[in-house]
């Protein structure tokens, strides 16, 4: 890649991250204009199109979302805003309207009517879902052409943005790769949809590019960062020596399937519990030396394949048929509740900086998040994001030069550390359980990379797990069993004077 800059004046917002989120964003603009930055092909490498669930919304006969709100709350652990959760799930419906006549090809009953699937935690049926377990490629299916038709939409491939340029404590503009070169977007407004931090660790069902760069590039603009620690290992990732693991539905268990060891015997009571409570016990299990098999034989048995043709076609290229075979399965990193602090607007702490998706921490999931509640979440906070946005005089307008900006050259392409190393520190660190011992540890090992977002991203995870002195939703202490009063965990570069040399793009 050549040495030489580029300065491009955006004419409106910048959307970093090419999924749910950020498409939903950038067609409620339209017709105001956006760049949106895929750090790959655009409908590749996003955690939208790997989802299996569905999207959670109380559109049944018999539920509402005031009882939507009530489970979510309770998988929550005392850590979500109960104003967001209502807001959210009230949107539920109309979000999938909204995505219906963008074209989703949802599963439908004889009637015509929604099919409505069932997960843990769930005390209704509300999943709404595509192809079976499809639902997420049919999503980003679906938002993707949608935004492919809009001439507001510039989108562009293989352009990972790698810093928030700010100004006066406020963002103007963002740096980025692409493949012709490095480039300064100049814009007022940068809106983050980045997705998750899965493969910071050894086990996970994400795209291994999903390393919280987002989080990255907000923690060194100056955004404060939420609940960090909170990071949902999903207790049916098939474990068949593939990385990133396949990921077995929750769904499957909302069809009957129950979680056994070698023996035979149940791993817990109630296999629909939420997934913090099934992760534990499968690794208590593991620890004791056991494996752990998801039984699907009798429930749902011959009907697998044809309720989940992509976790049946998974199986069979592993050598397993569901129907007769158990299914090996170990918890691993799924879904990260932390992330960017931001209100229903999408607004960070950061003037100019928005966050919508898996990166940002609205207050929907607090300490535990609800299966399907994330796609439910990055559909309707990334077009609410995209409606406030265009109400708002002036967003995203290009800002000015400022005289004497000086640009320095070894923050344009930071080397990233070996990345299996990172994720080996992290997960033996702040995995499943932790303990004070392990976290200072892996502290210790990551900070010669914090100049590395995986590294940066790492510590600041870790940091965030020693600091609650508790156990709550999916966050364990082994040293803290109990709980103290809810709070959340804070973290900015403000609050962490060692990390302060990490601020700023330009000098």
């Amino acid at each position: 890649m050549t040495d030489a800059r580029a300065e491009v004046v955006a004419d409106g917002p910048v959307i970093v991250g090419g999924g749910l989120a950020g498409l939903s964003c950038a067609i409620e603009l339209s017709p105001a204009p956006c760049i949106v930055l895929s750090a790959g092909a655009v409908s590749t490498g996003t955690s939208t199109g790997w989802a299996q669930g569905g999207v959670a919304a109380a559109v049944g006969p018999d539920d509402s979302p005031a009882e939507h709100t009530a489970d979510t709350l309770a998988a929550g652990a005392g850590l979500c805003d109960e104003g967001v959760v209502r807001a959210i799930t009230e949107a539920g419906p109309s979000a999938i309207e909204w995505l219906t006549e963008l074209g989703t090809r949802w599963d439908r009953n004889p009637d015509g009517s929604l099919e409505l699937g069932l997960e843990g935690a769930h005390g209704r049926r509300r999943i709404v879902h595509a192809g079976g377990d499809g639902t997420g490629a049919e999503l980003l299916r679906t938002v993707v052409d949608k935004a492919r038709t809009l001439p507001s939409v510039s989108l562009w491939d293989h352009s990972p943005a790698t810093r928030i340029v700010t100004e006066q404590g406020r963002v103007s503009g963002v740096e980025v790769n692409t493949p012709e070169g490095p480039v300064l977007l100049r814009s007022s407004t940068v809106v983050l949809s980045t997705g998750g931090i899965g493969g910071l660790f050894s086990h996970t069902t994400n795209p291994l590019s999903s390393r919280g760069q987002g989080l990255a590039l907000a923690f060194r603009a100056g955004a404060t960062l939420r609940d960090l620690e909170m990071v949902q290992f999903h207790p049916t990732a098939l474990e068949v020596s593939i990385d990133p693991m396949p990921l077995v539905s929750e769904a499957v268990r909302g069809e009957g399937a129950i979680i056994v060891n070698e023996r035979g015997e149940w791993v817990l009571a109630d296999p629909l519990s939420a997934r913090d409570v099934v992760s534990r016990a499968e690794w208590a299990q593991l620890q004791a030396g056991h494996q752990v098999f998801l039984d699907a034989r009798t429930s749902p048995g011959d009907r697998f394949a044809a309720l989940f043709p992509s976790i049946n076609a998974t199986a069979a290229a592993a050598g397993l048929d569901p129907t007769r075979d158990l299914l090996p399965i170990r918890p691993a990193a799924h879904y990260h509740m932390g992330g960017v602090l931001v209100d229903l607007a999408g607004r960070s702490t950061v003037p100019g900086l928005y966050a919508a998706g898996e990166v940002a921490s609205t207050g929907l999931h607090g300490a535990n998040r609800l299966a399907s509640n994330s796609l439910l979440e990055a559909v309707v906070c990334g077009r609410w994001v995209g409606q406030h946005l265009k109400a708002e005089p002036g967003i995203g307008a290009a800002v000015p030069d400022v005289p004497g900006r000086h640009w320095d050259d070894q923050r344009w392409h930071p080397a990233e550390p070996a990345i299996d190393g990172i994720r080996g520190i992290v997960s033996t660190g702040a995995g499943v359980l932790r303990h004070h011992d392990g976290l200072q540890r892996a502290l210790d090992e990551l900070r010669p990379h914090l100049a590395n977002d995986t590294g940066l991203v790492g510590f600041l995870v870790a940091r965030a797990a020693l600091s609650r002195l508790e156990s709550r939703g999916a966050h364990t202490r082994t040293d803290f069993a109990g709980q103290v009063a809810p709070r959340h965990t804070l973290l900015s570069l403000a609050d962490l004077p060692e990390l302060a040399e990490l601020e700023g793009a330009c000098t």
